[in-house]
């Protein structure tokens, strides 16, 4: 089986790396990376629970939903990646202004 603490100091180090990227991002591709990088992080320290055979199914389920979000939030950025490149031509976060006005 999957060894925890190893399977958890990993996810923990690939978080810590999309944080880092994420503070760091100039353009909303690498932004979207590392928000990517942070639900395989996520889906990383799930994995123990299904190696736990009384919680099988709320692993299951706690995986499904995660798996929705993730795709869910996937294709809304992607939608916002293609919208402001169409609006301004441009995909650095600095013609992002706060509360996105001037969109």
């Amino acid at each position: 089986m999957i060894d925890v603490a190893l399977s958890l100091v990993t996810s923990v180090a690939i978080l810590m790396i999309a944080y880092v990227m994420a503070i760091s991002s100039k353009d909303l591709i690498r932004l979207l990376i590392s928000l990517e990088l942070m639900f395989g992080a996520v889906f990383l320290a799930l994995l123990p629970l299904f190696s736990i055979e009384t919680l099988l199914d709320e692993s299951f389920g706690i995986a499904v939903v995660t798996i929705f979000t993730s795709s869910s939030e996937l294709l809304i950025l992607i939608g916002t990646i293609v919208k402001l490149d169409r609006m301004k031509e441009d995909i650095t976060t600095s013609s992002i202004i706060a509360g996105g006005e001037g969109l």
